[in-house]
């Protein structure tokens, strides 16, 4: 625990400026959720996290988040945590059993392997479509022209609980138009949920109406080195 940074210092100049973003924008501040980016880092940041009020986590890698969170759910019921990193099909049913929330639901096979995981493990956590908006080689998401079908698919033809959408925008471009556009998409579709934002961009997420933002090193720190 010495080694930690001061978490709860961290959260709390985070929620301060959540709150100075949600102002300027005109928004409740309760609107956002606080999505603590806790992936390579010990149970011991997560656990001073919640010893700081923080409840809501995200984890990219499903083995680690299956090796970290049971023990901390036993212990803190109210923890909810995001499956925020790319899904390998196979990794589905863990995913299932783990997540609160799947971000990450980007292609056919994996909504279909999702929605069979659900069906095996009767639970239905709620499903986010990541959308690859500036149509990035290198990155997951469904790209920009096929984004209305696969909402509409993964929905009415697997099945699955989607209440909202997820990006990640190019580094190198100004945010905010991709921002735009998810929340336009969502609206169309009807879904309330924009997963969008991180540690260098939350606050022009929350402007453009971001419910949910991601947030790893500006509370944990950098990650530590691969062992």
């Amino acid at each position: 625990m010495a080694d930690l940074p001061d978490i709860a210092a961290n959260l709390a100049a985070i929620r301060a400026r959540i709150a100075e973003a949600c102002r300027r924008a005109g928004r409740d501040a309760a609107a956002v959720t606080l999505v603590a980016v806790s992936k390579t880092h010990p149970a011991e940041a997560v656990l001073a996290a919640l010893a700081a009020g923080q409840t809501v986590f995200g984890e990219n890698r499903v083995q680690e988040a299956a090796a970290k969170f049971p023990p901390l759910r036993a212990a803190h019921p109210a923890l909810r945590l995001h499956i925020i990193g790319g899904l390998q099909t196979n990794k589905a049913r863990d995913a299932v059993r783990i997540a609160d929330v799947i971000e990450t639901i980007d292609r056919p096979r994996l909504a279909a392997a999702v929605a069979d995981a659900m069906a095996k493990e009767g639970r239905r956590p709620d499903c986010l479509v990541q959308v690859n908006t500036g149509d990035e080689a290198q990155k997951n998401g469904v790209p920009r022209a096929g984004a209305d079908a696969f909402i509409r698919a993964a929905r009415e033809e697997y099945g699955l609980p989607v209440t909202g959408l997820m990006c990640i925008p190019p580094v190198d471009q100004d945010p905010r138009p991709h921002f735009a556009y998810l929340r336009a998409l969502a609206a169309a579709h009807g879904l309330g949920v924009l997963s969008m934002g991180m540690s260098g961009d939350f606050e022009a997420a929350i402007a453009e109406g971001a419910t949910h933002v991601r947030i790893g090193t500006a509370i944990f720190g950098h990650r530590p080195a691969a062992a």
